[in-house]
C-alpha cells in the first residue's frame, strides 16, 4: 500500500485556455462557471495553495442577463476616504458604462480573497464584444 500523498508541482500544470459567450446567459451563473475553472477545480490535479487554473475569455459580456429587479436595485458601492466621496451605481448603469467590470466583480467574489485568488483573477480575459486578441492561443468553447 502507498500512504504518500501526490502534489502537484508548478512544473505539472498544464494550462489551457477557455472562450465563453456570454450572450443570454444569467451574470452570477456565468461567473460560478468561470471561477470554477479559474480555480482549477475541474482538474484532477486540483490543489487548494496552489493555482492550477486554466485562462478563460468571456466575450459579449454587454449581452450577459440578470433575473428580477436587479439591474435596478443591486448598487455597487465605494468610497474614497475623502468627505461625500460616496458614490453608487445600480447594475443596469454600470452593465451599459462598462459591462466587462460588472462580470468581473462577480467572478472575483466567487475567488479566494487573498494574492492566490488576485493571481487566478489575472488569468481572466472579459470583452464587451465578440472579438479578442487571443486567436494564438487556441482558445477551446467551455462546455
Amino acid at each position: 500500500m502507498n500512504a504518500k500523498t501526490f502534489t502537484v508541482r508548478e512544473s505539472d500544470i498544464e494550462r489551457r485556455w477557455f472562450v465563453v459567450d456570454a450572450t443570454g446567459q444569467t451574470l452570477g451563473r456565468l461567473a460560478t462557471q468561470v471561477a470554477h475553472v479559474l480555480s482549477g477545480k475541474h482538474k484532477p490535479t486540483y490543489t487548494q495553495h496552489l493555482d492550477t487554473g486554466d485562462h478563460v475569455i468571456v466575450l459579449n459580456a454587454a449581452k450577459v442577463t440578470v433575473t428580477s429587479d436587479k439591474a435596478e436595485n443591486k448598487l455597487y458601492i465605494r468610497h474614497s476616504g475623502h468627505p461625500q466621496g460616496y458614490k453608487e451605481e445600480s447594475l443596469g448603469k454600470l452593465i451599459v458604462r462598462r459591462p466587462e467590470e460588472v462580470v468581473r466583480r462577480a467572478v472575483k467574489g466567487m475567488l479566494p480573497h487573498n494574492r492566490l485568488g488576485a493571481q487566478q483573477l489575472r488569468k481572466l480575459k472579459i470583452y464587451a464584444g465578440n472579438d479578442h486578441p487571443h486567436q494564438a492561443q487556441r482558445p477551446e468553447p467551455l462546455a
